[in-house]
C-alpha cells in the first residue's frame, strides 16, 4: 500500500490533565502517516483521486482545537478516527502527536502517543424466527448502518431455514452482510448484542426462537478464542444457512484455520 506523510504539524491546542494547560495551551507537534492507493492519481495527475495536503491539515487542526481532552491518547484517537472516517481512500491511519512542553518537570524532547487505526472487513450471519422476521432483519441492519463507526458493503437475500438444535420452533430467515468497521472484534461483538438488545432478543433456550441473531463469522484474518469472540465462529462450516448466503456475498474469501473457501466448504456439505 503506498504512503502519505504529514510530519509535525504545528498547532496551538489546550489538552492537558492540568487545568494551566487546558487555559494557557501549549505547543503540539502532529504527525500522519496514511495508507492509501495512488496508483490513480500518479497515473492520471488529478487531485480528486488522493487526498490534498492543505484540506488533510485544515480538518486536523480544526478537529484538534474542536475540544479539550485531558489525554494525548483521546486526542489521538480522534484524529485517527476522523481522518478514516472522511477520507474513502484512506484505508489506514498511523497518527503521533508530540507535547514538547508536557509538564512533568524533567527534562526531554517530547512526550507522545502514536495510535494506529484501519478499517476492517468482517462478515456477518444475521437471522431470525419471531414476530415480523423480515422487519426485523431490516431494522438490525438500519442500526448497523445508522452507526459512524460501521458500514454495510454487500447484504445477501434472505433464505427461509429449518431450525438446528431446538427443533420446536418456528422457520428462520437467514441472509449474511459484508460490512468495513473501525470497531475491534470484541467492540463489533458488544455493538451487536447492544442491537439485539435493543430490538428485544432474549437468550433463554440454547438455539432457541430469537427476534434477531447477529454472529461474527469472519474479521480480516483474526484468531481468536477468548470466550466472548471465538473466531472464525466456531460452526460455521456445518451449517448450510450460514453458508448459503455467506457464498451469495463472498464465495472465495478463504477461512483462516481451514484454509478452504466459502464455496468449497458449501460444496462439502451439500456433498
Amino acid at each position: 500500500m503506498d504512503k502519505m506523510y504529514i510530519k509535525d504539524l504545528e498547532i496551538y491546542a489546550n489538552h492537558g490533565v492540568f487545568q494551566e494547560e487546558k487555559t494557557l495551551g501549549q505547543r503540539f507537534l502532529i504527525s500522519l502517516e496514511l495508507s492509501i492507493n495512488l496508483r490513480e492519481a500518479g497515473t492520471t495527475d488529478d487531485i480528486t483521486k488522493t487526498v490534498h495536503y492543505g484540506d488533510l491539515c485544515n480538518l486536523v487542526e480544526k478537529e484538534f482545537k474542536k475540544e479539550s481532552y485531558d489525554l494525548l491518547e483521546k486526542a489521538t484517537e480522534k484524529l485517527a478516527e476522523i481522518i478514516l472516517l472522511k477520507y474513502d481512500l484512506v484505508q489506514r491511519a498511523k497518527v503521533t502527536i508530540k507535547k514538547p512542553w508536557a509538564p512533568i518537570g524533567k527534562p526531554l524532547r517530547y512526550a507522545a502517543v502514536e495510535i494506529d487505526r484501519s478499517w476492517h472487513t468482517s462478515y456477518i450471519g444475521v437471522g431470525g424466527n419471531m414476530g415480523d422476521k423480515q422487519k426485523n432483519i431490516e431494522m438490525a441492519l438500519e442500526l448497523i448502518s445508522n452507526s459512524y463507526h460501521t458500514k454495510i458493503i454487500k447484504k445477501s437475500k434472505l433464505y427461509k431455514t429449518k431450525p438446528v438444535g431446538y427443533l420446536n420452533q418456528d422457520d428462520f430467515l437467514n441472509g449474511a452482510i459484508e460490512i468495513k468497521t473501525l470497531l475491534s472484534p470484541l467492540e463489533l461483538v458488544r455493538f451487536l448484542l447492544s442491537i439485539e438488545k435493543e430490538l428485544k432478543r432474549e437468550r433463554v433456550i440454547r438455539w432457541g426462537p430469537r427476534t434477531v441473531d447477529l454472529d461474527v463469522l469472519l474479521y480480516d484474518d483474526v484468531i481468536s478464542s477468548i470466550d466472548e469472540i471465538i473466531l472464525p465462529h466456531p460452526r460455521m462450516q456445518e451449517r448450510m444457512f450460514v453458508l448459503e448466503p455467506l457464498c451469495e456475498i463472498a464465495p472465495y474469501i478463504i477461512h483462516p484455520i481451514l484454509n478452504k473457501t466459502i464455496s468449497q466448504m458449501k460444496k462439502e456439505i451439500k456433498a
